[in-house]
This record gives C-alpha cells, structure tokens and sequence, in this order.
C-alpha cells in the first residue's frame, strides 16, 4: 500500500486513540505486505509522520546495502595493527574440521525423542489450529528481534492482557517447529505460556499469544538484585531448562532478553523458543544459534552435534554478568573474536584439550587469532562493587558451568544441587512443611 494512505490511517488512529482504533491499527498491521512489517512497526511507534518517513528512509538505504553490498563494501584497512573487519574475517576464516571417530551425545534424556512416538517431535507434519485474530487488540510495542514484533495486548472479550508476538516472514516449518514446542511445554514450570494461535485472513502472517509478564528490563533490574534474588532467579530459570530438557527439548538462545522478571511477583517465564529444536543423539544441528555472547564454544568451533548443555553454558555467561556486573561477560565483536574472549578467561591449554578431545581443527587464520592466552582466575573479575555477589560458592558454580567440554558442564538438574542453591532449596523446603 502507498505510504500517503498509511499516514492518513495512522494520523486518524493517532488522533483518536480508542481501543477500536488499536484494534484496526493490529489488523492493518498484520495484513499489510510482508516486506513493509519493519516500515509498519517504525509506522506504529512513530510520534509523527516525519520520524516515520525518516525510519522508512533509513530502513530503505539499509535494504539497498543488503541489495548491492559490493557497492557499499569498506575499502580493507592498511594498517596491521587494526583489527579487521568482521567481513575481511570472514573471507579468511573457514570452518573447523571435524575428523571422524569421536562423536557427541548428551549425559541426560538423551533418548526422549527416541522413545516417544513420531508426532510428538515431527512438528513439520503439525496441523496448525488458527484461533480468532479479531479477539485481540495492540495496546504497544514492547519489543522486537530478529524474527518478530512484539506487542502488549488485551484480549477484547474478558480485557485480559496479553503478548502479541507478530512473526516475520520465515519458513513455515520453523513457525511450526516454534509452535509445537510450546505446545509440548505447556504448563511446564517457569515456562511462557502460549495461549493461543491467530493468523491474518489476508496476508496469513501468524501471530502468537501468550501470558503477560510484568517484566522489568534486565539492565534497569540487575543491578539492584541482592545476592538473594540473583539465587533464586536462577534456580528458577534452572527449573525451566530442567523441563525442557527433559521433553527432549534445547532453548538454544538463553540470554537475559530472554528471560522475563516480574519482581513484584517474583515470578520468571523463559520466552522466545523460536530457535528451540527437539534433541536426537548423533544429529548434526546448525551452529547459527543462540545470540554472540552467549554461543557456546561449541558454536564457535563448528562442532555440531552439540546438545542439551549448550543452555548451561550461556546460563553461565548470564550468570557470570550477574555475579560480577559486567553485561556481557564475553564481549566478542564477531563470533571469531567471540572465542578470543573466552580464551583470553579461560585459556588455550583448555581449548586445545577440547579440540584435541572431540579432533577438531581450527583453521589457521583462526587458531592464529586465537592466539595463546593463559587462564586468568575468577578473583580477577571481583572488586569492591561486586564482592558481595561474587561469593565462593557462586564463583564455583560459575566455574562449573563455564567450561570449554560442554560434557563436563552439569546438567540443569545437577546445577539446581550445587551448594550455591542452599538458601533457596532450604526456603523451599520450609514452605512445603508448612
């Protein structure tokens, strides 16, 4: 649609603000051409007409980078000293090779999709029941990502909030792979709960409801959690991947975006299994999962029969920001410099033993990155603004999650016994008795 009717719709809607108008601006946006969802969205948030057509010049120039890259490619840099480009990287730096004989499988329910029958985990062969769109109305956009636009909602007939969770243009099995994984977790503990399934009549964009969580963004949070809060929150979060792990089911993207807080309540949901997958030992997953910061060295190494413990590994990286406040931890520029971070922690005596372990080869222009580095010892990370977070036992458990053999990591089960987890199991326990 021409953007001269768009802004005289939304100059309308902006004008008049009635839930009636929320609900056509859902409608509109929703049924609008797939590739004006993002114009759309900057159209919803926009305060005038102006900073709209501003959005939409920006978003146009970036769609033409993408379209003509070698137009807008950077001249490479001369000077040795400076670190090149993520794209010169690129053109480098080739896979790791993974030399047969040392396969990978998970400690844990490494079977459930074994055992359980095909329907259960076949999610391209699922039949999608689409509820009623109309029921449902856009107060605000609360969020967006890679994959989606999401906004808070009520539901018309009983004013019940919600999350509507507006998805991009993708492959209709990843929709269905996201879709039936809730569905298979729901009602699991400290798991988002997805409570219905809407799509547009026209353009068939599907969108999905879910509970509404009073959450508190993690930076504004994080930094007033007592070393109390930051036990329990984690368990909780622990409770979670417990669950799914045990449904034969990998988050794949846990980070604090991810991880929904409502403080008043002290309540937690884990949200967006839009990367999730169902496990099944011995297959090989794509690696361009999880966000930079929290990949698991076995992304960054191209080992791709990685499993459930993937998710404890980026709990660690979550945690260690948490613990010693510093959001991220692991502040990679790319996912090459993403593994020089950890090394630079964790050291290369370490790494070569994980690769040598499982025989996989760096390539040169990587492993020549990488470099040498020693391990540097968790106290070096404690200072006075942290000290009384960055406990013993908290600095152990961190120990055990953040380590390069994602076997030797624990399971969310075994992290929920680490000592660290006392005060909480002991306060959970009291209340149970009572």
């Amino acid at each position: 649609m021409a953007i001269k009717p768009w802004l005289h719709q939304f100059a309308t809607l902006h004008h008049h603000r009635h839930r009636r108008d929320n609900h056509l601006l859902f409608s509109l946006f929703i049924s609008s051409p797939k590739n004006d969802l993002i114009s759309l969205s900057s159209l919803f948030l926009s305060p005038s007409p102006i900073a709209f057509l501003r959005q939409l010049a920006y978003s146009s120039s970036a769609a033409l980078s993408r379209q003509h890259p070698q137009q807008h490619k950077q001249q490479p840099l001369r000077y040795h000293r400076l670190r090149p480009s993520p794209d010169t990287l690129a053109q480098k730096i080739g896979k790791s090779i993974r030399l047969p004989g040392t396969p990978s499988k998970a400690r844990v329910y490494s079977d459930i999709n074994v055992v359980r029958p095909k329907d259960y985990w076949d999610y391209e062969s699922l039949t999608v029941q689409w509820g009623e769109q109309d029921e449902y109305e856009v107060v605000k956009k609360v969020g967006r990502g890679k994959y989606s636009e999401v906004f808070e909602g009520v539901h018309s007939t009983n004013n019940e909030k919600c999350i509507i969770k507006i998805l991009k243009p993708v492959k209709k099995k990843k929709i269905k792979r996201e879709i039936k994984i809730l569905q298979n977790l729901c009602g699991g503990p400290n798991i988002v709960k997805l409570l219905d399934i809407v799509r547009d009549q026209q353009s068939k964009t599907p969108s999905l409801i879910f509970e509404y969580v009073n959450n508190t963004d993690f930076k504004v949070l994080y930094p007033t959690l007592s070393d109390y809060d930051i036990r329990y929150y984690i368990y909780e979060l622990l409770k979670a991947l417990d669950y799914c792990h045990s449904q034969g089911i990998m988050h794949r993207d846990v980070k604090p975006h991810n991880v929904m807080i409502d403080h008043e309540q002290r309540k937690l949901r884990l949200i967006d299994w839009g990367l999730a997958e169902f496990y099944h030992p011995g297959k090989e997953y794509n690696v361009r999962v999880a966000s930079r910061y929290f990949k698991g060295p076995e992304l960054l190494v191209d080992l791709q029969d990685y499993d459930y413990s993937l998710d404890l590994w980026s709990l660690g990286c979550m945690f260690a920001g948490m613990i010693f406040r510093r959001e991220p931890f692991f502040y990679g520029h790319d996912n090459y410099d993403q593994l020089v971070k950890i090394a630079k922690v964790l050291g290369t005596d370490e790494l070569n033993a994980y690769l040598n372990k499982y025989r996989i080869e760096l390539d040169p222009h990587l492993a020549a990155l990488v470099g040498r580095h020693s391990r540097k010892p968790w106290t070096k990370f404690i200072n006075v603004d942290n000290q009384h977070l960055a406990v013993p036992e908290a600095v152990d458990f961190l120990d055990k999650l953040l380590r390069y053999d994602h076997q030797e990591r624990p399971t969310a089960k075994e992290a929920m016994a680490h000592p660290y987890f006392y005060p909480i199991r002991n306060t959970e326990s009291s209340r149970t008795r009572t």
